[in-house]
């Protein structure tokens, strides 16, 4: 409880006293502030964007990592982990290495017109690299618990591979998925250390919330990135409590 109370309960309640710290109108006028909420709405689409992504790819993964067996599944499964592991801010570097300007995938985007660094194609990178194990992590155990009777079950009573899929197997992953989900939006929302390194930090056009309110510290305006920190903080824990109310469902027989 001391630990809990130290290092998560005062820090928020320190961020929600700051923000206020001045008043209503001042923190009316820190949230309205023009790029205030172009670094939120653009940081809301493209880690939209990611979650959409991470969904589609995440299914896919965490299915053949269950389903099949190959060699080097065992090392692929081993790599899922490794945003967990490495700095975010390698991450970032990793992305401008492989698609900056002077990388190959970059010279060749670039002749056909398409700019990945400093630009949101990276930003949504960014956001992909270090929430890519949510949806991976939170389907495994489902498709681990699922029953292969019933799956048996639907191909003896003549439904196709497909039919079986959408109405045995995908309404026990969807749970999974839809968790996943939440996290990786909530976490590509708080992402800094790899999105400062490739989103070029342009207000009004990549600048996102995280490097805003890194900016507000630098301007000497704690006020300012209080407020906004209160915004995505606000968001995250309206996220977590649909997480939660997923999972006891989930666990409700």
């Amino acid at each position: 409880m001391i630990y809990f109370l130290c290092l998560i309960v005062l820090p928020i309640v320190g961020i929600y006293t700051q923000s206020f710290s001045l008043g209503w109108t001042p923190f009316w006028e820190s949230v309205s502030d023009p790029l205030a909420w172009k670094a939120v709405l653009l940081t809301l689409k493209l880690a939209l964007i990611a979650t959409v992504l991470n969904m589609l790819i995440g299914t896919m993964i965490g299915w053949v990592l269950i389903r099949y067996r190959f060699p080097g599944r065992s090392i692929l499964n081993s790599l899922v982990d490794l945003p967990f592991a490495l700095p975010t801010a390698v991450g970032g570097l990793l992305i401008l290495l492989l698609l900056g300007p002077n990388s190959l995938v970059g010279m060749l985007a670039g002749k056909i017109g398409i700019e990945i660094v400093f630009h949101e194609p990276a930003i949504v990178i960014a956001m992909l690299f270090v929430t890519f194990p949510f949806v991976i992590r939170a389907i495994q155990p489902l498709l681990e618990e699922l029953d292969r009777s019933e799956e048996e079950a639907a191909y003896t009573l003549g439904a196709s591979k497909a039919k079986t899929f959408f109405s045995v197997i995908f309404p026990t992953m969807l749970p999974g998925i839809l968790s996943g989900a939440m996290l990786a939006f909530s976490r590509g929302l708080a992402e800094f250390g790899a999105v400062v390194l490739v989103a070029g930090n342009i207000p009004g056009k990549t600048l996102v919330a995280s490097v805003f309110i890194f900016g507000e510290i630098e301007s000497n305006n704690p006020q300012g990135a209080a407020a906004v920190s209160v915004m995505l903080l606000t968001l995250s824990f309206l996220i977590l409590w649909l997480v939660n109310q997923l999972q006891a469902r989930r666990s409700t027989p």
